[in-house]
């Protein structure tokens, strides 16, 4: 049996049926690991002593009867801004390069209660500020479908894991579109979950009014179940919201009958490419086949989006990453006079050129004579993209668009020019100032054999409707996997 193969619910399923153990699954997911880690250069760190160890103790409590649940013995990847507790957790930067934390992460904690193993930390763009995982301090990782292109970004070490089947499944965090682009070019699913569903509390903080934690994995099924296992509510994040309720696997229902589908016309115009554009439309009559209603509708005030995030996320990043001053904990210059010299120094040779170039942009626009004209200006736009969101959710169930207006572009093309990447998030990135969710899912591949991911949105707290038209149309489609994991299998 090709463990590695299996989804995160079906491995869960044949371990809690004992035909599997939870040693043999690690085993395999390390053992893949070796096999294809040179190629594609996911993870930053592989913990597989821990993770060994943690399989032994997370079986014994499935035969006692302790954990029940269906991600018990699974392992898991985690990438690597989110804290683990006496495991390195860098940001793939070389400021945070010998950080391990004294604590973990709330959304890692619910996935322990839940008997989860953690194999590793997965690469990363530097502080999660990049769209491409090519600007990690530790290299960049390479798209498993084609190890020239790049996996997308920043949660690109994540989404390549899981695609590359180091893993059966992934936790990322989405400040832009950080889940969804990667998963797109992938060819995964992942879920950008509603603002303050999955709490903040031990994720290192890029820009914390639109930061989100959420799954990655092979299927619709696996996504609703481990958002189900790391959403609640946590005190210990102030944005965290009390939902009602947490039940996302209930969604996992082959029916759009009746569902209103938005179009946003302003997604599917100039600069998407054609090859994206066919297989969404394509994904879309089938469910308009399936019985959803779908029309086309304007939503206005997109073209705003970009400099409104970049301005936002920026100046946030600017704030939160003041902390990182060689002082507390992370990476001090060797040789410095004075205090002032250390900061400037440390923060020089700590930090890489993507991070300070938004570290910059950021103090900039939150300073005097500046913070009125950019900063405020953003937040005003912010509120006005979230009204358009509010009006077409009152004629809409969910709004469909791509994730990204390209398949994964080559190793090398987009850092040359930056503000071609930051245009790359185009289709992603309102979806965070508004606060809303999303999930990205394949649709298919393009003539050069690349992942195409449909991007599809929810209202506020309506996760269930996302889940449930990506299921329907998950059932008329099988998973597709790369050659890298098709060969000598």
């Amino acid at each position: 049996m090709d463990i590695t193969s299996l989804t995160a619910v079906e491995l869960g399923k044949k371990i809690k049926a004992k035909e599997i153990s939870v040693v043999d699954a690690v085993k395999a997911s390390i053992e893949q690991i070796e096999k294809v880690e040179k190629d594609v250069h996911s993870f930053v760190t592989i913990d597989r002593e821990g993770a060994l160890e943690r399989a032994e103790e997370v079986q014994k409590l499935i035969d006692d009867g302790t954990l029940t649940g269906p991600l018990a013995g699974v392992p898991v990847a985690i990438k690597d801004n989110m804290c683990t507790k006496d495991m390195l957790t860098t940001c793939s930067s070389k400021i945070l390069g010998n950080f391990k934390p004294t604590f973990t992460a709330e959304a890692v904690r619910n996935l322990e209660k839940a008997g989860a193993v953690i194999i590793g930390k997965t690469n990363m763009d530097e502080f999660a500020m990049g769209s491409t995982t090519e600007t990690s301090y530790y290299g960049e990782t390479k798209n498993p479908w084609n190890l020239k292109h790049v996996p997308g970004g920043s949660s690109g070490g994540s989404c390549a894991a899981v695609a590359a089947e180091e893993c059966p499944y992934a936790l990322g965090s989405d400040t832009g579109g950080s889940i969804r682009q990667p998963s797109s070019f992938c060819g995964v699913v992942g879920i950008k979950p509603t603002y303050g569903t999955v709490s903040r509390y031990g994720l290192i903080a890029y820009g914390s009014s639109l930061d989100q934690i959420g799954p990655i994995a092979r299927d619709v099924t696996d996504c609703a179940t481990i958002l189900e296992a790391i959403a609640s509510h946590d005190p210990k994040d102030s944005t965290s919201i009390a939902r009602e309720k947490y039940d996302f696997t209930s969604a996992l229902v082959e029916d759009v009958k009746g569902m209103k589908i938005g179009i946003p016309k302003d997604y599917f115009g100039e600069g998407l490419d054609p090859e994206v554009k066919e297989k969404i439309l394509d994904a879309v009559k089938v469910l308009e086949e399936k019985g959803a209603i779908v029309e086309e509708f304007d939503l206005n005030l997109v073209q705003y989006a970009i400099p409104a995030y970049y301005v936002i996320a920026s100046a946030e990043a600017s704030s939160n990453l003041s902390r990182f001053d060689g002082v507390k904990y992370g990476y001090r210059t060797e040789e410095y006079e004075g205090l002032h010299n250390m900061y400037k120094k440390t923060r020089s040779e700590g930090f890489g050129p993507e991070v300070k170039r938004r570290i910059m942009l950021g103090s900039f626009v939150l300073s005097s004579g500046y913070y009125d004209a950019y900063y405020l200006k953003a937040l005003r736009t912010k509120a006005l993209i979230k009204q358009e969101f509010d009006k077409a959710f009152a004629k809409y169930d969910v709004i469909i668009a791509p994730a990204a207006p390209t398949t994964a572009p080559e190793l090398g093309k987009s850092l040359s020019d930056p503000l071609k990447m930051y245009l790359g998030d185009i289709y992603t990135i309102s979806v965070n100032l508004a606060g809303l969710p999303g999930i990205s899912l394949p649709v298919g591949t393009d003539s050069k054999g690349l992942p195409i991911g449909m991007q599809i949105i929810g209202d506020c707290f309506e996760e269930n409707k996302i889940i449930r038209a990506a299921y329907t149309l998950e059932q008329t489609r099988t998973y597709e996997r790369p050659e890298l994991v098709k060969g000598g299998r």
